[in-house]
């Protein structure tokens, strides 16, 4: 006679891989992962980052060869962000047809036909202060912004970009952007807001990398509170409202909580941010020893996604591809 207790033996599915393998809830593609990549000026160069072990800052020569091993790893996209050779307040080289971001896009779409090329547009990386818009004193002048991020996401379709992709957080951005692309022709091109983009103390890695620190003051008054959650959903609600395809929440792993508001509320596309300082804070433990790099990656990144985030942007995006491909 069979014994009654448990009448339910939930670990008879966990006894080997292919029984988890099989009944697997959540599972990371690599069809969406996006990997992030720093273009600056000059020829062969391939600067190493030291906050962001193994990401390092590329010409567009070395970018464009960076691309067509990617896309030969696995990985389906990249998101550009450009350092230019000047900088000044008003961030023209943000504007710049033949600017760093548009040189780069073209040299890609060369190398790499079939990759997904989206582009960051922000003006921190372009302007002496570190800021993301223009300023009035002191303070970012948030409508005198739009016209210029409006100019800049010009710029980037018209050299090629499949996904413009606003991290500014300034307010009717998004809509701006829109007008702008559907008045050019530009009305197939989809947007992915920042819309949920907080003002993190994760981020400094990244300013070394995108050479975006803030001359002064920060951004918390534009960044939104970490602790606020149904200010996210209004600005969410913003962003589509004017345009935006997808959605972004920026930072991921800190932020589960509201990915899963933003994809329970709205059934939008939403992308999910693993920032630098997520990703230095794995390379420094796993180089000290203390955890399995490549287990954690994967556990944080289908955390995110079991979160309910449908795209990652994740310096890991490689790494995971190539991981993949091993298995």
């Amino acid at each position: 006679m069979a014994a009654r207790f448990p009448a339910h033996r939930l670990r008879r599915l966990r006894r080997s891989e292919a029984l988890r393998r099989l009944v697997r809830e959540t599972r990371v593609a690599t069809e969406q992962l996006v990997q992030p990549l720093f273009v600056v000026p000059g020829s062969r160069v391939e600067r190493p980052v030291p906050s962001m072990p193994g990401v390092a800052q590329l010409s567009v020569d070395r970018t464009a060869e960076t691309c067509r091993a990617l896309a030969d790893a696995g990985v389906a996209s990249v998101l550009l962000f450009g350092v230019p050779e000047r900088k000044d307040a008003r961030g023209t080289g943000a504007v710049d047809p033949d600017g760093i971001v548009p040189r780069a896009l073209r040299a890609i779409r060369e190398a790499a036909p079939n990759l997904l090329l989206m582009t960051d547009v922000c003006l921190c990386e372009y302007t002496d202060h570190g800021h993301c818009g223009l300023l009035a004193g002191e303070r970012v002048d948030n409508d005198s912004t739009l016209d210029v991020l409006a100019a800049e996401a010009l710029a980037h379709a018209r050299a090629g970009a499949d996904l413009i992709a606003p991290s500014d957080m300034m307010d009717g951005r998004v809509g701006a952007i829109r007008t702008a692309l559907d008045g050019a022709g530009f009305a197939h091109l989809p947007i992915m807001s920042y819309a949920a983009k907080y003002a993190s103390a994760l981020y400094g890695p990244f300013r070394d990398a995108a050479e975006s620190t803030p001359a002064f003051g920060d951004r918390r008054d534009y960044q939104m509170d970490p602790p606020n959650v149904e200010e996210a959903l209004r600005e969410v609600a913003l962003d589509i409202d004017e345009g935006a395809d997808i959605v972004m929440v920026k930072p991921a792993l800190p932020y589960l909580d509201v990915i899963r508001r933003v994809k329970e509320r709205f059934g939008h596309p939403v992308a999910a941010y693993q920032v630098s300082g997520e990703y230095a804070m794995i390379k420094a433990a796993a180089e000290r020893g203390w955890i399995d790099e490549e287990r954690v990656v994967r556990e944080t990144i289908t955390a995110i996604r079991r979160a309910g985030a449908d795209i990652v942007i994740t310096y890991f995006a490689r790494d995971l591809a190539e991981a993949s491909a091993r298995a």
